[in-house]
């Protein structure tokens, strides 16, 4: 089984992968570390060719369950993908992980792959302000996938209820 588990910052995609992962004893990729990689802890960023080769040596790995935001580096997961998941809790509850990852990352509590800084902070609001205005271009994306796409939403029941999306 391979597993692409998409969405936008803060959306719940490291937790959702990790735990997926675990339960199915699956090869987990977290993409930012296709995209980066760390030299006396700098963040360097790959190629986009060099970003492929490695999504071509990890599926050649077999099953895997692989996270990230969409980047067109990342677009032929799509197609390797048995299931994709798009993880879309609304607005309001990104905004507030955002802010709450930061802090966490400022004093210790949780880890990063970057410098927690203000920076930071501001990138990942305007990240996520850019992906709303976007949605109608990943739509897009997806639709040649629709048959193994699956979108996340929260429910307020059950916190997190599967519901398949037709566009």
């Amino acid at each position: 089984m391979k597993i692409f588990i998409m969405g936008i910052v803060a959306s719940g995609k490291t937790t959702y992968a990790k735990e997926l992962s675990k339960q199915m004893s699956l090869l987990f990729v977290e993409l930012d570390s296709v995209v980066y990689y760390n030299v006396d802890g700098v963040r360097i960023k790959r190629t986009p060719e060099e970003q492929v080769q490695i999504i071509h040596e990890m599926d050649a790995k077999g099953n895997w369950i692989a996270e990230g935001v969409y980047r067109p580096s990342y677009h032929l997961l799509l197609g390797m993908a048995d299931v994709i998941i798009w993880l879309d809790p609304p607005l309001w509850k990104r905004k507030i992980r955002i802010l709450s990852r930061h802090v966490k990352q400022v004093i210790g509590v949780e880890e990063c792959a970057y410098k927690p800084d203000f920076q930071m902070l501001r990138n990942m609001y305007k990240w996520t302000k850019h992906f709303e205005g976007q949605r109608e271009e990943l739509n897009g994306i997806f639709h040649p996938y629709l048959d193994k796409l699956i979108i996340v939403r929260d429910d307020p029941a059950n916190n997190r209820a599967l519901s398949k999306i037709i566009y």
